[in-house]
C-alpha cells in the first residue's frame, strides 16, 4: 500500500501471498473464515443500527486492509471489527454511540453462539473491556493505514456501467450484480482490485447467471477500463464465497484464540451458553416470586379492609365505633384550626 491517493490503495503481491498472520501460524482458509466472520459481524451489526451500506461496507474494507498489514493473532478481531464500524461512523457522516456499536456488536455475538441476548450494564466490567478494545482498535487501525482511510467503492460505477449496457430493464441481472458487490466486502478483493473491476467482474458473473449476451466489440469490460483476466478473478472469488460455509464460533479475543489452538473453543462456548441460561432462568424465577409476594401482600391487605366492612359485625358495635370515629375527626379538624389560627399572619379588617 503506497502513498495517500483518492484511489484505493491496493495489497503488494507479497503481501498477498503471506500475511502477517498466516506468517504467525494461521492457515490461509482459516484466515479467511476469521476476515469473513469478522465483516458479517460488521454487516449484521450496521443493519440493526441502521447504517446506510455506504458505513457498513466502508467498514468492512478497512478491516481487509489491516489485516494485509497486522496479524489477527496479535490484534484479535473483536477489537478490530468495533474499531473500523465507529471508524467508519465517523468517516463517512453517520456518526453513532461508543455504547450503541458495543451493544449491538455484542448482541450479534451472543445471537450467534446462542447466548441469552441480555444487553450489557454500562457500568460493569464486560462493557469497559470492549470499550478500551474499541478504543485500541479503532487506533491500531488509523495507526497502521497512516490514517488513510479513503475508501472508494464501487457501487456507483455498477450503476453507470448497468445503465451503459443497458441492462436496467433485465429483471433479475442489476439486483444480483448488486448483491455480488456486497457479498465481496467478505473477501480480500477490493484491497486486491479497483471499484471497475470489482464491478465488471459482478457484471460479468451476474449477466452469465441469467443468460444475458454482453457485447465483445469492442469489449465491453475495455470500454470500463478493466481487464478481462482480472474480472474473471473477481467471478471466481464470488463462487469460492458462496461454496465456503464460515461458522458462528469464531476466537474474537486473545484468550479465545489460544483455546482454539488448544481445542476447547466449542466446549467453552456450550459452557457458557449453559451459565448464562440457567443464570437468566434464575433471575427471571426470583423477579416472578418478588411480583407474586407484592401481589400477595397487597391482596391481604384488601381483603382484611373488606373482612371489616363487609358487616358481619352486630349493629351496635358498629354504631359504637362509627360514633367514636366521628368525634375523633371532629376533635382533629377543630384542633388543626385552632393551630391555624395561632399561626396565621395578622390581617386587619
Amino acid at each position: 500500500m503506497g502513498r495517500l491517493s483518492l484511489r484505493n490503495p491496493l495489497a503488494t503481491p507479497e503481501q498477498i501471498a503471506e500475511s502477517p498472520s498466516q506468517r504467525q501460524g494461521m492457515s490461509a482458509k482459516y484466515e479467511a473464515s476469521m476476515r469473513s466472520y469478522g465483516c458479517h459481524l460488521i454487516q449484521a451489526s450496521g443493519t440493526i443500527l441502521c447504517l446506510p451500506q455506504l458505513v457498513m461496507a466502508t467498514a468492512q474494507v478497512l478491516l481487509q486492509r489491516f489485516y494485509y498489514l497486522a496479524s489477527i493473532q496479535d490484534f484479535p478481531l473483536r477489537g478490530i471489527v468495533l474499531g473500523t464500524l465507529f471508524l467508519a461512523c465517523k468517516t463517512e457522516e453517520n456518526p453513532q454511540t461508543i455504547r450503541n456499536i458495543i451493544n449491538v456488536v455484542d448482541i450479534v455475538v451472543k445471537r450467534d453462539r446462542g447466548y441469552p441476548e441480555v444487553v450489557t450494564d454500562g457500568y460493569d466490567s464486560e462493557y469497559y473491556e470492549l470499550k478500551n478494545e474499541m478504543v485500541i482498535g479503532e487506533m491500531q487501525v488509523l495507526r497502521r493505514l497512516a490514517f488513510n482511510v479513503q475508501v472508494e467503492l464501487p457501487y456507483g460505477l455498477l450503476a453507470n456501467y448497468l445503465r451503459s449496457l443497458e441492462l436496467t430493464d433485465q429483471e433479475r441481472v442489476p439486483q444480483l450484480a448488486w448483491n455480488y458487490v456486497n457479498d465481496l466486502l467478505r473477501t480480500p478483493v477490493y484491497v486486491c482490485f479497483q471499484p471497475e473491476t470489482i464491478a465488471c467482474g459482478a457484471i460479468f458473473l451476474a449477466a452469465r447467471e441469467c443468460r444475458v449476451g454482453l457485447p465483445t466489440s469492442p469489449p465491453w469490460w475495455a470500454v470500463f477500463d478493466a481487464n478481462a483476466e482480472d474480472v474473471v478473478q473477481v467471478a471466481k472469488a464470488i463462487r469460492a464465497l458462496q461454496a465456503r460455509k464460515v461458522p458462528h464460533i469464531m476466537p474474537l479475543s486473545a484468550h479465545e484464540l489460544k483455546m482454539h489452538g488448544e481445542g476447547v473453543l466449542d466446549e467453552h462456548v456450550a459452557q457458557m451458553r449453559k451459565e448464562m441460561r440457567n443464570k437468566l432462568d434464575a433471575e427471571m424465577k426470583f423477579a416472578s416470586q418478588e411480583k407474586n409476594v407484592d401481589e400477595g401482600d397487597g391482596g391481604g391487605k384488601r381483603s382484611q379492609a373488606e373482612h371489616v366492612d363487609d358487616g358481619t359485625q352486630p349493629k351496635s358495635r358498629r354504631g359504637a365505633r362509627d360514633s367514636t370515629s366521628r368525634d375523633h375527626n371532629r376533635r382533629r379538624h377543630t384542633s388543626s384550626r385552632s393551630r391555624d389560627t395561632r399561626h396565621s399572619s395578622y390581617r386587619p379588617h
